[in-house]
């Protein structure tokens, strides 16, 4: 396993910055895609696999401490796993920052409720094609990839609530 490049920590931190400033960009998926089987470490060094999520509507967001726009959006991802929580959904936040401590370092000042997971290598972020930090990923009941976001603004947060709404009731019928 390598680690990211700085090249592409530039270029995620470039495009996180482009659309930061533009209001972030947001985009239903055409048609439903198969979530990737990947895996993640815990803080206590288990192994989480998104696998293991089947049945619940999974929010998975990408991350680190060194992109501004991820600031914004740890807290409001938060507290939808807070309001969603109990309906069936389930937010992970992955932190790709190369060194643990950095992101321990960010934990410690926010406190949250939703799993964060750690990726240092960046092998899950190539598997979903992340191509900008933020990026997160919706994905339905049956592990199916549904809606996708890159970036980060306010609205987004309205467009997530729908998105889950929308998923939770189409897969309670």
């Amino acid at each position: 396993m390598r680690s990211i490049s700085p090249a592409l920590l530039f270029a995620a931190a470039m495009s996180a910055a482009f659309l930061s400033a533009s209001g972030g960009m947001a985009a239903a998926s055409l048609s439903p895609s198969p979530a990737p089987l990947v895996e993640w470490r815990r803080a206590d060094n288990t192994v989480m696999r998104l696998a293991d999520t089947k049945g619940n509507v999974v929010l998975v967001d990408f991350w680190a401490s060194w992109c501004p726009p991820c600031k914004d959006s740890f807290p409001a991802l938060d507290t939808i796993q807070r309001q969603y929580r109990d309906r069936g959904v389930t937010v992970i936040a992955v932190n790709v920052d190369e060194r643990q401590k950095d992101a321990e370092a960010f934990l410690a000042a926010h406190p949250h409720q939703m799993l964060v997971v750690f990726d240092p290598h960046g092998e899950s972020p190539k598997a979903f094609r992340v191509r900008g930090m933020p990026s997160s990923f919706v994905i339905d009941r049956q592990g199916q990839i549904r809606y996708t976001h890159q970036g980060y603004s306010q609205g987004i947060d309205a467009a997530y609530r729908q998105e889950l709404d929308t998923l939770l009731t189409a897969q309670t019928r």
